[in-house]
């Protein structure tokens, strides 16, 4: 199976944390096969948005949400 990666972001409540303030306005990056593009793709998203505190993105680890039992 491939170890798929989600990479999404939006606005945050507290930039400290991961509570989006509007679930219709996620930023939907794409669905990556690895880490490593998954990360690229992250790096560019959040850098584009770097200046603005309430944008929030992340990698989630979808390979991990379909068989949890396989990550560990």
């Amino acid at each position: 199976m491939s170890k798929l990666h989600l990479v999404m972001g939006g606005r945050v409540a507290d930039p400290q944390g991961l509570d989006f303030e509007d679930i219709d306005a996620i930023d939907v990056v794409g669905i990556y096969p690895n880490y490593a593009s998954a990360e690229s793709a992250w790096r560019g998203a959040a850098q584009r948005t770097v200046d603005d505190a309430a944008m929030r993105y992340v990698v989630v680890h979808l390979h991990r949400l379909i068989e949890p039992a396989a990550s560990g």
